[in-house]
């Protein structure tokens, strides 16, 4: 039996498969599907402090080897959360994990120090790089300064894990892994979306709404794990890798590029068992090479 178990700053994991924010809900569209409490950790839909309608439809549009999303990070703000889905989500016994979002920096810091008080929540993911939303969003997450100042801030009135979500929508995603190492992030997960569009060539309109918008799936695969694998050898805090896991396969390519630990995502609305079948290939496959933890491949191409 190998050793799953990973640690991220306090987080203590039983193995390294997390689900991404946007693709599970808040666990419960799940829990018909699989046992939650077998995986790493979930990573419930981005919250705001103020309730979010999200964009006009169409919002989401398919394409080859991927999908184009532009919700909009609609939810029923924090208050909702707090009253009607922290009760359930605390019943889980597997670490929950909050996306948090805003529009100002000032967002940001109330909406992290609210969280703080909940028990059950042992960290956040610090969104400053969503690509379809009309402020905050992506302007944190692609200029330097100011997601400085953002994670700086947050950092001042949260004291649990920090983990912060970055764009690839950048010149030079290391720059922005240092910049939340240096500010006391525990961790940074990366891919968020890819800038995209499509177009309808029988309506001669773009497919979304909002025109653009962020592309996940197996299309954006090569340059996620060409990311991860850049952060990986830019920091030493823990890379969380994501960007079209399709399967085990693509999870360990992730590990071994450097990734302590990889989110599913898109595939989970393709198939909702995706998560714990990684898992279980992850765990096979290190006991047929005779391996006794997933910490002897993490990052293990560099060490070649």
């Amino acid at each position: 039996m190998a050793d799953l178990s990973i640690r991220i700053g306090s987080l203590e994991m039983r193995n390294p498969v997390m689900l991404a924010s946007g693709t599970c809900g808040y666990g419960a569209e799940l829990d018909d599907f699989f046992d939650l409490s077998e995986l790493g950790a979930i990573i419930v839909k981005g919250t705001t402090l103020e309730p979010r309608e999200g964009n006009d439809y169409p919002r989401m549009a398919e394409t080859a080897s991927g999908m184009l999303n532009a919700v909009g990070l609609q939810n029923k703000g924090i208050d909702y959360f707090e009253r009607n889905i922290y009760p359930h989500l605390a019943e889980y016994d597997t670490n929950i994990i909050v996306n948090v979002n805003g529009n100002t920096i000032e967002d940001y810091v109330e909406l992290s120090g609210r969280i703080q008080k909940l028990n059950a929540i042992p960290a956040i993911e610090l969104n400053i790089s969503c690509p379809n939303v009309k402020k905050g969003g992506m302007i944190f997450g692609t200029n330097p300064a100011s997601a400085r100042e953002v994670i700086s801030a947050v950092r001042k009135v949260y004291s649990k894990t920090l983990i912060v979500k970055l764009s690839p929508n950048v010149t030079d995603i290391t720059e922005f892994a240092r910049i939340s190492e240096e500010e006391g992030a525990e961790a940074v997960s990366l891919i968020n979306t890819l800038l995209g569009m499509a177009v309808d060539v029988t309506t001669m309109k773009p497919k979304l709404s909002t025109i653009t918008g962020g592309l996940s799936g197996p299309a954006v695969k090569p340059v996620a794990l060409r990311m991860v694998w850049q952060v990986a050898r830019a920091v030493s805090i823990p890379v969380i890798g994501l960007g079209g896991i399709m399967n085990a396969g693509d999870a360990l390519e992730f590990i071994m590029a450097g990734a302590t630990a990889i989110q599913v995502g898109t595939a989970s609305f393709i198939e909702p068992r995706t998560g714990i079948e990684v898992k279980n290939g992850i765990e096979k496959f290190l006991v047929e090479k005779n391996l006794d933890s997933v910490g002897r491949i993490t990052g293990i191409i560099n060490r070649i």
